[in-house]
């Protein structure tokens, strides 16, 4: 509701298609790393928590996102249980590593900003589109990351357009870069990376591509002690979501659990583990 106080804007003004442009405008201090615009002298005088391995793999249609469960405060584990992989709207997804208050932050931001966009527009964004907003607003929090608060995040997506899945990475600096067919990041990332490397091939299913997702976890938990390991005890295993052309699709909990102790056991051929 709008009041004497709100922002008026005259009749070739107003805040167009961005929603951030919108928040900068009428809401600056809920933009990423307002406030934090001094030198970094605060991070390691608090204990931040930090998301740890995600990954997203193509497969000839669409591309699988997943990430472990668990996020750490120094050298002690903060959570078994953080989300880590989110729909960024109905084509595409987000996973996220580092700082993890303020990568959710960034992923909600990011949401309202697609669906800014394609209310105000009356069409969806380009995958490449939104890949670039993103990419700004990860650019934005560069002030925070100078202080320690580091978020980095993955994207994927089914283009639409050119009928496939598509990844993209990013640096600190808002730096946006396409993978070919597969991508790693956090602490985990590069023990899961090549796991990856050494088994993908461009025929392979959804499942098969949803299996490796799983096994390159399990490796990078091996390795890397912030990345969390499945947890039989607790039910605690790895989120996986499927982005193909019916959408941005959640793989059940229950199926993901299944798979994982299939996995574990050596019941399926190559298991490997």
């Amino acid at each position: 509701m709008f009041d004497s106080t709100s922002p008026s804007y005259g009749p070739w003004r107003g805040p167009g298609s961005s929603f951030v442009d919108f928040l900068r405008h009428v809401a600056p201090d809920n933009l990423p790393s307002a406030g934090l615009s001094g030198p970094a002298t605060g991070a390691g005088t608090i204990s931040i928590v930090h998301g740890t391995t995600v990954l997203a793999i193509r497969y000839d249609g669409g591309v699988v996102m997943a990430g472990d469960r668990r996020a750490t405060a120094g050298y002690s584990i903060a959570s078994r249980r953080v989300e880590k992989v989110f729909a960024a709207d109905d084509y595409s997804g987000v996973a996220i590593a580092g700082a993890a208050g303020p990568a959710v932050e960034l992923v909600k931001l990011f949401q309202v900003q697609l669906e800014h966009y394609e209310k105000i527009e009356g069409e969806i964004l380009s995958l490449e589109g939104k890949a670039n907003q993103l990419g700004q607003l990860v650019r934005a929090n560069l002030p925070a990351a100078m202080q320690g608060f580091v978020v980095v995040p993955l994207f994927a997506g089914y283009d639409e357009r050119r009928a496939r899945g598509r990844v993209f990475s990013y640096d600190a600096t808002g730096g946006k870069y396409e993978e070919a067919d597969f991508q790693t990041n956090g602490s985990g990332g590069v023990h899961a990376r090549n796991w990856i490397k050494a088994i993908w091939h461009e025929t392979m299913t959804r499942d098969e591509v949803i299996d490796l997702s799983l096994r390159a976890l399990f490796a990078a938990a091996d390795e890397d002690t912030a990345t969390g390991g499945p947890d039989i005890v607790r039910g605690i295993f790895p989120t996986i979501a499927v982005i193909s052309a019916s959408g941005f699709e959640p793989v059940a909990e229950e199926v993901v659990a299944g798979r994982a102790q299939a996995l574990i056991g050596g019941r399926e051929e190559g298991a490997g583990l």
